[in-house]
């Protein structure tokens, strides 16, 4: 089995800070292991991944019967290697045992135990839009000094232009391969080895649950939210009506979406770039048709609307694409325990053009969602604002049939 994207999880560090006597990776969290939480993320990507875990010699077989039926049960291939004295031996030697069909790899810390699907999604969305290396990213929020090393403070440090970096971390095969080949020395992360090899490396929102579990204090935060997520998981199947149980019915959902154009963004419409277009105003890529669609999802499961799920405030969607959105949603109403049957959306608007490319754009939805999706597209007779040119509309209608 092979996939055209490969995630390599580095879990060979002792993790002696954390003060346990297994590796870090082996440390119990929750009801099974650090490791095993990480590689549950990995497996609930939109995309079945090659998944290739790093973990110290005398562990591979252990690990490789622990996971095989997960990834075999997610559609993904399995590899587990023995890891080397450093990190970059490590991720070299998850690197060695790729098949050619990889395109696309990320390499992930199993230490960042909790980072949710939807980062791998975006990440790897975004190596194959852009096509060089990417890496999530939080914006650093408190002040920092530069100390000496007798501890007195030398200056405060302009944080405007300071990220923290997370991973995983995304780049072309081909990108990855020559910096392990040419770049020599030590280095702290992935993008900082592809850095130097002069390459291109680029940033993406990150999530606050990817954070690195290093001391006890971490295993303890971790464990906090895992129990929160183990007791809101039954809000994930919303009655009916108050009080009312769910009955096995199919459902039907309607959602709507409006984008104003902006001169200064590229245009992504119905999940496909329309190069040469206006693009379109928003938090995410503006993707109006995209949005319309998971509004009707949402509304069909009862789970609430995008405003909801994919707020404003949240860093984490800033320029995401609409078909990230449209594996989240799809993930949320495969939860709550229905699949979706189809989904209709209009587009209403001057431009761009859909008939030359409709075929694709329902080719991209329906892989997306996993059902079948119909796209249309009109105008309106040049009144409102999308018969000015001010911007487009998407109105949306979904089925969602019990799973």
């Amino acid at each position: 089995m092979s996939s055209a994207i490969a995630v390599i999880v580095v879990a060979a560090g002792s993790g002696t800070r954390l003060g346990h006597a297994e590796p870090k990776a082996f440390v119990p969290l929750g009801t099974d292991t650090v490791l095993a939480a990480a590689v549950s993320g990995v497996l609930a990507m939109r995309q079945a991944p090659h998944l290739v875990l790093v973990v110290p010699g005398d562990r591979v077989e252990e690990a490789r019967g622990r996971f095989s039926a997960d990834a075999a049960a997610a559609g993904a291939a399995i590899d587990v290697v023995a890891g080397g004295s450093s990190r970059q031996e490590s991720v070299a030697a998850g690197l060695a045992v790729l098949p050619a069909a990889v395109e696309t790899v990320l390499v992930h810390d199993a230490a960042r135990a909790l980072t949710p699907a939807l980062l791998f999604d975006e990440v790897a969305a975004a190596v194959r839009a852009r096509r060089h290396g990417i890496v999530p990213a939080l914006d650093v929020v408190d002040t920092v000094k530069r100390v000496a090393d007798d501890g007195r403070v030398v200056e405060t440090v302009d944080r405007s232009s300071l990220r923290a970096v997370q991973t995983p971390q995304g780049f072309p095969r081909s990108s990855l391969d020559h910096a392990y080949a040419t770049t020599h020395g030590e280095f702290t992360d992935d993008a900082a080895l592809v850095a130097a090899a002069g390459l291109v490396v680029e940033t993406v929102p990150g999530d606050v649950r990817a954070f690195k579990i290093t001391v006890p204090a971490d295993l303890r935060r971790a464990e906090q939210l895992l129990a929160e997520q183990r007791a809101a998981a039954p809000q994930a199947r919303p009655a009916d009506v108050a009080g009312t149980p769910r009955t096995a019915v199919p459902r039907i959902g309607t959602g709507t979406d409006v984008h104003a154009f902006a001169d200064d963004a590229p245009l992504w419409l119905a999940g496909l770039h329309w190069p040469g277009e206006r693009g379109l105003s928003g938090h995410s890529d503006g993707d109006a048709a995209a949005h319309a669609v998971c509004d009707a999802l949402l509304a069909a499961a009862g789970l609430g609307d995008v405003g909801q799920i994919f707020g404003t405030a949240d860093a984490r969607f800033a320029g995401a694409h609409g078909e990230v959105f449209l594996a989240e949603t799809r993930r949320l109403v495969e939860a709550s325990g229905y699949r979706i049957g189809n989904v209709s959306v209009q587009i209403v608007g001057n431009r761009p053009k859909l008939a030359p490319r409709r075929a694709e754009a329902e080719a991209l939805l329906s892989q997306v969602l996993g059902a079948p999706v119909s796209v249309a597209a009109t105008t309106s007779d040049a009144l409102g604002f999308t018969g000015r040119g001010e911007g487009v509309a998407a109105i949306a209608t979904a089925l969602i049939v019990p799973a």
